[in-house]
């Protein structure tokens, strides 16, 4: 509940706060108040941004506190940045604000923003040491200090503030300066910091960051934003991948450097991932000793991997990106712990043998929980970030506070439909279960007086469906492509927003570009979600269920069920934005009327179980 006293002293800069958005508020100031961790399950429209930001500022403010605000959307940036505009023009309140993406998307040397990230690290760092770099030397003296030009770019970026990341990069092109280090200069001084996941969760970055901006991690509020993303990112953080692919370029690029010695060492690690892989028919789990010993019986491998990093480090600095040095951080990656990860070894064919030996991480708190503990204070939010208590096992809370929000959109404007005709489970995919797929599809689209949008498992599924969708939809079919660009994607919203009045449909991916992030308030009037969007139980995902199985006794759960259940409230999340829209979400597989994924749906959805969805729909839409 929010006192009058809590509402004086906070920064909302909008003249009324709806009740729900009235408990975040007070929720999050007492959190962070009393130095603990809140998860948050805030459905879409309750204005997650303000309700934290304004309690997490006027803290910030008045105990010297520093807020992180994560997200990985840089749509959500802006949002973050529009917001700190309002707070400072009704408040009058400087708190500094440095907006910060990945390190290349800012870098203005040509070329950068087409290299793998850590390629490009290295490539950035040579640059540095060398003092081949204008921009850099620009911003920076000896000594970490800004230069006379830098500092007072950093007053004119102030005047104007809070700035986004497109104007740090804009003064650094005008004044020749690092647009990278421009923001981290406006950092050392700032109250909040709008920086991607890896800022703070990639234990490397995390350090290095927070000590050129004279920040300390205890002193830091954490937000975390569309935090059902957090497990799989950190996972990622810690995974390391090399394939006989990349190893044959590194033996190309070492001949090509005259490196006949590493050339040599590489040939034995080549032969030892086929030796590991030689009783393996697809994909398998291997041993830390089979790739250690399969190398060692020809070379030690602590000094072979120090060598090739040696060689790779130099062929770097001569070319930016070196295969080479790639290899050799593989090799030291690969001798970490076993404790939360798995070894696993694919095989495909493509003209010839292709191996992968992947150090996938299976458990993200071995990152997320340090973290988490060690700062001031930290709050998770999602509007898809059910059940709390998951995310509060898997990311390794101690304790935590957890919430889940009502929506504050209207129940009547939304139709929670499961129609358990149909199925996408592998073992009954057939050309009539495709048919009968885009027949309900059909049925649906053409009683719904606007746009639609049917998301798929897979693209194949997708296709498959698509092919008798095509000859049935009277109205025109937009179809998501896996090459798409940024651009590309922009063109096809716009052309399926055009057909608001008549109306179209969207075919989507659930994991692609439009499942998830795509605002479309009254453009849609139904979402279906067709299929369960389960992974591929392969060697991989078993892992991970059987560690979620020995570490809380719920792997099915937590390691396959409910990130897929995620993944289909992030899509249904596309129909209702605003509180004036009205729509219909189904659910699409017989699989979502079984109890143990239908027990899975937030309560407040109150699901609907029928397979006379024409009448359920013709109801809803008043027809």
């Amino acid at each position: 509940m929010l006192t009058e006293e809590l509402q004086k002293e906070i920064c909302f800069p909008y003249s009324k706060i709806r009740d729900v958005q009235g408990n975040m508020i007070s929720d999050v100031y007492n959190a962070i108040k009393g130095k603990k961790r809140i998860i948050m399950h805030a459905p879409t429209g309750i204005g997650k941004t303000i309700a934290v930001l304004a309690p997490a500022l006027s803290l910030a403010i008045k105990n010297n506190l520093t807020i992180f605000f994560l997200t990985s959307r840089q749509t959500q940036h802006k949002i973050v940045v529009d917001t700190l505009k309002q707070i400072r023009q009704k408040f009058d309140i400087d708190a500094g604000c440095a907006d910060i993406i990945g390190k290349k998307w800012m870098c203005l040397q040509k070329g950068a923003d087409a290299m793998a990230t850590g390629a490009f690290h290295e490539y950035c760092k040579s640059l540095r040491d060398e003092s081949n770099c204008e921009f850099y030397s620009n911003t920076r003296k000896q000594g970490m200090q800004p230069t006379i030009g830098a500092a007072q770019a950093i007053e004119e970026l102030k005047v104007i503030g809070p700035c986004h990341v497109h104007e740090f990069v804009e003064q650094g092109k005008i004044k020749k300066m690092c647009p990278y280090e421009l923001a981290a200069l406006a950092a050392s001084n700032a109250k909040v910091i709008i920086a991607d996941y890896y800022y703070i969760f990639n234990p490397s970055i995390r350090d290095s960051f927070l000590l050129k901006i004279k920040k300390e991690l205890e002193n830091v509020i954490l937000i975390v934003d569309e935090a059902h993303n957090l497990p799989n990112r950190v996972r990622e953080l810690l995974t390391h991948k090399t394939s006989s692919l990349l190893i044959d370029n590194a033996k190309k690029e070492a001949g090509r450097h005259g490196c006949d010695e590493a050339v040599a060492s590489l040939e034995i690690v080549e032969n030892a991932v086929f030796e590991v892989g030689k009783d393996i028919e697809n994909e398998g789990v291997v041993s830390k000793n089979s790739l250690v010993d399969a190398v060692s019986r020809s070379k030690n491998y602590d000094d072979m991997a120090a060598e090739l990093f040696f060689i790779g480090e130099g062929i770097r600095d001569k070319q930016k990106i070196s295969y080479v040095l790639s290899v050799a951080k593989f090799l030291e990656a690969w001798l970490g712990s076993d404790i939360g990860f798995g070894r696993i070894l694919k095989k495909e064919m493509d003209k010839k043998l292709k191996i992968s030996l992947v150090y996938r991480c299976l458990d993200p708190s071995l990152a997320a929980k340090d973290v988490i503990g060690r700062s001031c204070s930290a709050i998770l939010m999602s509007g898809t970030l059910t059940p709390t208590s998951m995310y509060r096992d898997i990311l390794g809370f101690n304790e935590a506070v957890e919430k889940e929000y009502k929506s504050p959109f209207p129940k009547k404007n939304r139709l929670n439909l499961i129609i358990p005709k149909t199925t996408t489970k592998f073992v009954q995919r057939s050309n009539r279960q495709y048919a009968e797929i885009a027949n309900v599809c059909c049925d649906i689209v053409d009683l719904v007086n606007g746009n639609s949008a049917i998301f798929f498992p897979s693209y194949e599924l997708m296709l498959n469906v698509n092919e008798y969708l095509q000859k049935q939809s009277k109205k025109p079919v937009f179809i998501e492509k896996q090459t798409q660009t940024k651009k590309d994607k922009e063109e096809l919203l716009a052309a399926f927003k055009s057909h608001k009045g008549k109306g179209a449909v969207l075919l989507g991916i659930s994991t692609g570009s439009f499942g998830e992030g795509i605002d479309m308030p009254g453009v849609l009037k139904s979402v279906i979600i067709a299929g369960l969007p389960l992974e591929k139980p392969d060697v991989e995902k078993k892992l991970l269920i059987e560690y979620y199985d020995d570490k809380f006794g719920k792997g099915f759960e937590y390691g396959y069920v409910l990130p897929a259940i995620t993944k289909c409230l992030q899509n249904a999340g596309r129909c209702i934005r605003s509180e004036t829209d009205k729509g219909a979400i189904i659910f699409l597989d017989e699989r979502y009327a079984w109890r143990n994924y239908y027990s899975c749906f937030p309560e407040e959805w109150d699901m609907e179980v029928s397979l006379d969805y024409e009448s359920a729909l013709k109801e809803f839409f008043g027809k």
